[in-house]
């Protein structure tokens, strides 16, 4: 019986113990999507306790326990530190064979040296541990990511933002690299008129193009297109139920926008084919700046609508979505391809019926020119875990290139996470040493080796062509 968590934890072969301690473990950290705060580590902000450091925004832990019958004032109402991390203790034991379990003892072991069980018993010694230790000059946050080896970090930002964490950042000389995001939700919500043109309002303020018209609109946003990239931006992202689905019909996209600008609501179909041109529109850019656009698409939001109303959005109501996303994607990508448009694309999808799907997808629109241009993302969200890693892999080797993956993030808005990256590459070097193991890989170290630093570091670093 092997111990809980011990060097070889997740590790069920010799081959997989030699790849990992020997050549994926010491290897830097690129986490190219989080949604941490670029002010937190601008200003090295340091926590008051480990419960604002893992309890605050973090909704895997939220849901955990309010499935374990905890009331909503220790979780995200105005009970004190400590209380809420005593009863996030006390929901631990309920986690077994729940990726929290493993996440939290992790994160336990790595960031503050402690072994013990986090559990009822003994929350109060392991609070007052961590949270002294949060004090320490090398515990803020700058120093929660550069410690656990973190090279470079990717920020989810709208195209509003100043961008003036980020400058204060690369300015300040540390030995880490803060690069934007650009992430356009907000421009593309005509389905709702009177939040979207309150955000126009916004952008216009911002770029100082006075948005009547939807070529005044294109403007504004190459405008902060140009910013983000003379920023470092390297990356864009979109957060939709599915890509929405170009029309090849001759569309009055002027009169739609129109509509929407005099506060009027479209129907679904006008609105989908709004979002689908505005959309392709700002791929077109991307393009252009040699950047690659995410697409994280399939999570159904916002189920609970009295939690919706009491908490807002974000606070662990989500879910995965059945959506059909094959016809829409397929006609998007292909529009983008026919005029040589089409940047490097990550897809990734939230529900695992969706895997084989999304892997064959990037086979369609691959150039031969760019190496792994269109990948079939990680296990994101609620197939960040074991299984969801390892049903994403295997869909990828057997539809793709597995050694050309771009590898792991993060998706988090915790600074005490990147231990996920660990697990990811331990959950890797198992999948790779069993294949020797049962004669199904040859005992090629050198090669073996080369694929796992590659997928752990190297692909990434390549593809965004960080410098």
């Amino acid at each position: 019986m092997k111990k809980f968590l011990d060097e070889d934890f997740l590790l069920t072969n010799k081959v997989a113990e030699e790849l990992y301690h020997e050549h994926a473990k010491d290897m830097p950290i690129i986490d190219y999507h989080n949604h941490l705060s670029p002010k937190d580590i601008a200003e090295d902000r340091h926590y008051k306790s480990i419960t604002e450091a893992w309890l605050e925004g973090d909704h895997y832990k939220w849901r955990a326990m309010r499935a374990n019958g905890i009331d909503e004032n220790f979780i995200t109402g105005s009970a004190s530190d400590k209380e809420k991390f005593q009863k996030w203790a006390e929901t631990v034991p309920y986690t077994l064979r729940n990726p929290l379990y493993h996440w939290t003892h992790l994160e336990l072991q790595r960031y503050f040296g402690v072994n013990d069980l986090l559990n009822g018993q003994s929350a109060e010694a392991i609070y007052e541990k961590t949270s002294a230790q949060l004090q320490e000059k090398d515990k803020g946050c700058q120093g929660l990511l550069i410690g656990i080896g973190v090279k470079v970090v990717c920020t989810t930002d709208d195209p509003i933002d100043s961008l003036g964490y980020h400058k204060a950042i690369a300015e300040s000389g540390i030995d880490l690299k803060v690069l934007p995001t650009f992430r356009p939700d907000k421009a593309l919500n005509v389905v709702d008129p009177k939040s979207y043109n309150k955000y126009l309002g916004q952008l216009a303020e911002v770029t100082g193009v006075e948005i009547k018209s939807l070529d005044d609109l294109l403007v504004a946003l190459q405008q902060r297109v140009d910013f983000f990239d003379e920023m470092g931006c390297r990356l864009s992202d979109l957060g939709f139920n599915t890509i929405p689905l170009y029309s090849h019909k001759e569309t009055d996209y002027d009169g739609y926008f129109a509509t929407v600008r005099a506060g009027q609501a479209l129907t679904k179909d006008k609105a989908e084919s709004l979002q689908a041109y505005i959309l392709l529109e700002l791929c077109k850019m991307y393009h252009g700046k040699g950047w690659a656009q995410q697409f994280h698409l399939g999570a159904l939001r916002n189920n609970n609508a009295r939690a919706l109303r009491e908490l807002g959005p974000d606070t662990g109501y989500d879910s995965m979505g059945d959506f059909s996303h094959a016809v829409a994607l397929s006609t998007f990508m292909n529009k983008l391809d026919d005029s040589n448009q089409l940047a490097k694309t990550i897809l990734y999808n939230l529900n695992p019926s969706d895997n084989e799907l999304f892997a064959t997808m990037t086979g369609n629109f691959q150039d031969g020119k760019t190496i792994g241009k269109i990948q079939f993302g990680t296990g994101w969200w609620f197939l960040d875990q074991k299984t969801g890693m390892i049903n994403q892999m295997n869909a990828l080797s057997n539809m793709g290139l597995l050694s050309r993956f771009v590898g792991m993030l993060t998706d988090s808005r915790s600074f005490l996470s990147f231990p996920r990256h660990e697990y990811f590459r331990r959950i890797l070097c198992d999948l790779i040493g069993t294949d020797v193991v049962n004669g199904e890989l040859p005992y090629d170290m050198d090669l073996l080796s080369d694929m796992v630093k590659n997928i752990c570091y190297n692909n990434a670093n390549n593809y965004f062509e960080f410098q």
